[in-house]
């Protein structure tokens, strides 16, 4: 992975925008009015050798008369002109490209590829939204609001999902860092950004909607580093047929399989969520609710039906309700009135006035068995809520990351649940969301021990020098530039290192038949020859044979095929080998261990093993 120039990307100095327009409704028109509505304080230049002027402002007719290098370019102009026009960037000194022109072929994106290597310039895209950074009010997109500035990234395959984050975050008064369309991401990748935005000071959370990977190494030692310095949370499409083929047909680029993404995000310390909703759910637990380190949960209400909802939720969620301890509950008695719940979810009864809510929020944080605090209030006409959150701030203060908040309704409660968000406290629509919240924080906390863990150590193995000595003079004395199988077990073995069971036989389908009796099927037959190193291109193995009938069949007809094409190769006999097949998913992120013939279907009966190395 490179993060070369990423800054250029992300932090520029300057932008250039080519096909910069005034026609209403065109992509160049909407990047040059974003550009420059915003607040980015260094130069925007727009080139198009239509226009000398857009609205008073100069337009320049080539790369040529630009007053200086731009750090970025913003590339509106059709596909056929893409790679000439990266050349040319990368010859002026430009280093980061966005190119959010759409209808690029296959070889439209190598030709700009080409053009941008000997310049060492980054692409971002093609057929991409663009990119946000709010802290430096740079809108180099055509999305149709600008983002608040705050410390959550988010990077998206969607240049939908990037407009919905926006509007979204906007409506609740959630900052973000940086936001980056990939499109189809020729060049600058998940992995990319993932190893930027981990060291960028302005970045506290990554999050990422992610439809295909085409460098899974890279993606996962990217994922791996970035886990362990903040949380990222990846919203992984295409976990069904029809969801993978629509992923493919969006990015051109198989989807994989999805228990393999799911055992990679997992063992990478990174949190999974499984839709759109989650993911807004997600930001808003990385901006206000992260630092809790609860396992526990509160639940405080006026209403027994949201009390209901909200301990079903911690059942489906294996979320626990904090027992109450004798303290606690001997101060809530002198609180509340005798006919409290008495337990936990917590029931002040709906007539509780200001001060019942004050004192029972006061009491649960006062005590840390209490855990973390849901503190849902449905609207009475006995109390305003906007009073009940407003007398509730002072407790608030400095407990913030301990309470999440339900105001049921929504006119009614709208002010009150301003005055929480105000204070940094998680605000939730309902019950069921908010205890979501908490189960995902605690699966995330439970992946980020998974990244941390190391295999133990295993018992010290001192090899057998004398052994490996004998085995390769003999080697040496017998002439032989390479190992045969029998040898190389040996050797193997002379370091301690289990291979699997195997018997040399004569080659005859008796001799193999009782070698498989005594190993147990399925097994693989191999030919044993000093005369073929590569024995799978001449017909020399047979993998997963399943009993006798099989076996003796593969016998006779490898013979035969042998004797065909080999005819004075030297036939020593046959190998019989206990057969483990792997299944290798193409995305080569895992790899399944499995029983040949059997798909096991069932979570709990696959085995999902994630190899960095392949």
């Amino acid at each position: 992975m490179s993060i070369r120039h990423l800054d250029r990307l992300l932090s520029p100095a300057s932008v250039a925008v080519y096909g910069a327009s005034g026609r209403p409704g065109s992509v160049g028109a909407t990047v040059w009015r974003n550009l420059r509505a915003g607040t980015f304080a260094g130069p925007v230049y727009g080139v198009n050798p239509k226009h000398r002027a857009i609205e008073g402002v100069p337009i320049f007719e080539r790369t040529s008369a630009l007053p200086a290098v731009p750090d970025l370019a913003l590339l509106c102009t059709p596909a056929a002109t893409i790679p000439a026009l990266v050349a040319e960037l990368g010859a002026f000194g430009t280093r980061a490209v966005v190119v959010l022109t759409a209808g690029l072929t296959a070889a439209g994106k190598e030709a700009a590829l080409a053009a941008a290597r000997p310049h060492t310039l980054r692409l971002l895209g093609p057929n991409c939204l663009g990119l946000l950074s709010p802290h430096l009010g740079l809108n180099a997109s055509f999305a149709p609001t600008d983002a608040l500035a705050g410390d959550v990234a988010f990077v998206s395959q969607s240049g939908a999902l990037v407009t919905a984050m926006l509007d979204w975050t906007r409506s609740r008064g959630l900052g973000l860092s940086h936001l980056v369309s990939l499109g189809d991401h020729c060049d600058v990748d998940f992995g990319d950004l993932l190893d930027h935005l981990a060291n960028d000071a302005r970045t506290r959370s990554i999050l990422l909607y992610v439809e295909s990977i085409e460098s899974p190494r890279k993606f996962m030692s990217a994922a791996r580093a970035a886990a362990r310095n903040k949380p990222v949370i990846v919203v992984k499409a295409g976990r069904s047929p029809r969801g993978m083929q629509a992923a493919a047909s969006h990015t051109g680029a198989l989807a994989g399989s999805d228990a393999v993404y799911d055992a990679a995000i997992r063992r990478a310390g990174m949190l999974r969520v499984d839709s759109l909703q989650d993911l807004f759910v997600a930001v808003q637990m990385l901006s206000r609710f992260a630092g809790n380190r609860d396992e526990a949960l509160s639940i405080m209400t006026n209403g027994g039906g949201a009390a209901v909802l909200a301990a079903d939720a911690a059942a489906r969620e294996d979320v626990p309700l904090a027992p109450l301890d004798a303290a606690l509950a001997a101060r809530l008695d002198g609180l509340l009135p005798a006919t409290w719940s008495h337990a936990n979810p917590i029931d002040i009864i709906g007539d509780a006035p200001v001060a019942r809510y004050v004192e029972t929020l006061a009491a649960l944080l006062a005590d840390r068995t209490a855990g973390a605090v849901l503190f849902m209030h449905a609207p009475t006409a006995i109390v305003r809520g906007e009073d009940i959150a407003r007398a509730c701030l002072p407790a608030l203060r400095g407990h913030e990351s301990r309470v999440m908040g339900v105001w049921l309704g929504g006119e009614g409660v709208a002010s009150a649940r301003r005055l929480f968000r105000e204070a940094r406290v998680a605000d939730h629509a309902t019950p069921e969301e908010a205890v979501h919240a908490f189960a995902m924080l605690r699966t995330y906390r439970r992946n980020q021990a998974l990244l941390l863990q190391t295999p133990e150590a295993g018992a010290t193995v001192v090899p057998d020098a004398g052994a490996v000595a004998r085995l390769l003079d003999q080697a040496l004395a017998d002439g032989r530039e390479w190992l045969d199988a029998p040898t190389a077990r040996a050797l193997l073995g002379a370091y301690g290192i289990e291979t699997m069971p195997s018997e040399a036989v004569a080659a005859t389908a008796e001799a193999a038949a009782g070698a498989a009796l005594a190993l147990g099927y399925p097994v693989a037959l191999k030919i044993r020859s000093p005369d073929i190193l590569h024995k799978s291109e001449v017909g020399g193995v047979r993998l997963g044979l399943p009993d006798e009938p099989a076996l003796r069949w593969a016998a006779a007809e490898m013979l035969a095929t042998l004797r065909d094409r080999l005819p004075a190769a030297r036939i020593d006999g046959f190998s019989v080998e206990r057969d483990h097949p792997l299944r290798i998913d193409p995305q080569r992120i895992d790899v399944e261990f499995g029983q040949p013939g059997q798909v096991r279907e069932h979570p709990r009966h696959r085995d999902q093993h994630v190899a960095e190395r392949i």
